[in-house]
């Protein structure tokens, strides 16, 4: 039994930028050290998958080196992950849409012959164990399976919604994009189960429908809105609910967590729930490792300034090679690299890597993308109307970001 994977990272990414101005959104930074797209990678490879294809397309150097350097598997023993960017072997066009992607690649999955095939997206935050959910999709006789995760049923209008047959909650019933009407779940009213975005297929029904997609001229050739319903359609198509996922290491607290990064306001509130006393998700469980590059930097540095001002450094998480040096931090991520100097006060803040931040300054509520220099005494967060004027973007929420290599002044 062979189980292919798959990884869709192809995606613009509009909603996060400006983070995704240059570069793909898998490739965004998170939680200080990793990309987004280490986590599907991560467990994937937890899972047991040893040959592995990542589909790039949009703004992919980063991505491409990233996957290259850091994902470079022993080959001697059939193994591999692999950067597949836009070919156009099916003429001169990119991909129009994630199944698109699959049948422009479809060269891939004839090589291996594998029996199942793993598709997954390479932007959200979560571990879960694939294997198990390979057991149950062999088990329920289905072609596709959807993983799925209890959502509020007042959000449902943000996912796409599965309901299940109520005479077998393993069987999807209806798949339906953002639904204005939910029906909760038989066995709680107040839920409904959202598409995480990952599946599991048997790989020749994966195949037929997939190229009989490719001749539909209506199609828009996406994974959630025409190959899922055209199994749910014939009724073959299953869900897997992540309540049944045992990853080793979780705790009830981080069992079945799984965020969708999609928008600042959601990729921030991610990178609070790291930062809590007792995580809503645990990077610090080695059961289940989240991978990446390791960067060979000195270990991070807190001291007094030259007047004796201790540095202060509450509910945050400081990575390898910063200094921070009579500064307070609080609730914040730091990248590798970063300089906080006498005097700063940084707070609610996601700071990017080898970014310097100078004595007297302030940052509240903000994102400062790669090599960000903050000059002594200037603010972000604190006047918004000024942050726009200097180019920045804020969300309706407050959030404002800092582009790369962006020099801010007082």
């Amino acid at each position: 039994m062979k189980l292919f994977g798959i990884v869709l990272a192809g995606g613009e990414g509009k909603r996060l930028m400006p983070l995704t101005e240059l570069r793909a959104k898998p490739a965004v930074p998170f939680g200080a050290q990793y990309r987004l797209i280490d986590f599907a990678l991560s467990n994937l490879i937890n899972s047991g998958l040893r040959q592995i294809v990542v589909l790039t397309q949009y703004k992919s150097h980063s991505l491409d080196r990233h996957i290259s350097q850091v994902w470079n598997t022993n080959g001697l023993l059939g193994s591999y992950i692999a950067s597949v960017p836009a070919q156009q072997r099916l003429g001169k066009r990119w991909f129009q849409g994630s199944a698109d992607a699959i049948l422009q690649n479809l060269n891939l999955i004839h090589d291996e012959r594998p029996d199942y095939i793993a598709v997954v997206g390479a932007d959200h935050v979560y571990r879960m164990d694939f294997s198990q959910m390979l057991e149950a999709h062999i088990d329920s006789g289905a072609e596709a399976t959807v993983a799925a995760i209890r959502q509020p049923i007042s959000l449902a209008e943000q996912f796409g919604v599965i309901e299940v047959d109520p005479d077998d909650p393993t069987c999807i019933h209806r798949f339906r994009e953002k639904p204005q009407d939910p029906a909760g779940l038989p066995d709680s009213p107040g839920e409904v189960l959202a598409s995480m975005g990952n599946y599991i297929f048997t790989a020749d029904a994966l195949v037929d429908a997939i190229v009989t997609d490719g001749d539909e001229a209506q199609s828009k050739h996406d994974m959630g809105g025409d190959i899922i319903p055209a199994f749910v359609e014939r009724g073959t198509a299953g869900v897997y609910d992540m309540v049944r996922n045992s990853v080793p290491g979780s705790s009830e607290r981080d069992h079945s967590y799984w965020r969708d990064v999609g928008t600042i306001d959601s990729y921030f509130e991610a990178h609070q729930d790291l930062i809590s006393v007792l995580p809503v998700f645990n990077l610090y469980n080695q059961e289940w490792p989240i991978f990446t590059q390791q960067v060979n930097l000195p270990p991070a540095k807190f001291t007094r300034d030259a007047r004796g001002t201790l540095s202060t450094v509450i509910d945050s998480i400081v990575a390898a090679g910063s200094v921070i040096s009579g500064a307070h931090i609080e609730r914040s991520v730091l990248s590798a690299g970063g300089i906080v100097e006498s005097g700063a006060h940084v707070n609610d803040a996601i700071v990017f890597e080898d970014a310097r931040i100078k004595p007297g300054a302030t940052i509240r509520r903000a994102i400062l993308d790669k090599n960000v220099v903050v000059e002594a005494g200037a603010s972000i967060g604190v006047d918004h109307e000024a942050d726009v004027a200097r180019g920045f973007a804020v969300t309706p929420s407050g959030i404002v970001l800092v582009q790369k290599h962006a020099v801010v002044r007082a």
